[in-house]
């Protein structure tokens, strides 16, 4: 489903040796072009709709400039927003959690209006985990 998401908790499940941890590095990272990973604020789910809105309007769907529209109006601008989120994230983790800030959370946003399936490749201290 188009919008952002919040995979903070998702990503910590597939995550069982995490409590462990005292020192380490996460990477998380997504394999597609028209989806985007990001770090934003995860209390008010008003961020994730507000986030969505502004990059709709920011790169309209259908603009007619756009010659890449094989797979619809939001080909192009999927690929864009994609672009300028990006698609890795490195986290720090501290006595066995994500090292976030208070208020922040991993964002998957989702830029097509019928995406498939997306995978995430989480690289934890070095040990590749797909989920």
């Amino acid at each position: 489903m188009r919008g952002f998401h919040l995979i903070t908790p998702h990503i910590v499940d597939a995550l069982p040796e995490l409590p462990e941890l005292r020192v380490g590095v996460l990477h998380v990272f997504i394999q597609h072009t028209s989806a985007s990973l990001s770090i934003n604020e995860n209390a008010d789910a008003s961020v994730r709709t507000d986030m969505e809105r502004f990059l709709r309007r920011a790169v309209p769907d259908g603009a007619p400039y756009f010659e890449h529209t094989c797979e619809g109006p939001d080909d192009m601008t999927a690929h864009i927003k994609a672009s300028l989120l990006g698609s890795a994230l490195t986290i720090p983790v501290s006595d066995g959690q994500l090292a976030l800030g208070t208020w922040q959370g991993v964002y998957l946003g989702e830029h097509r209006e019928r995406a498939g399936a997306r995978s995430v490749i989480l690289t934890l201290n070095g040990q590749l985990k797909e989920h």
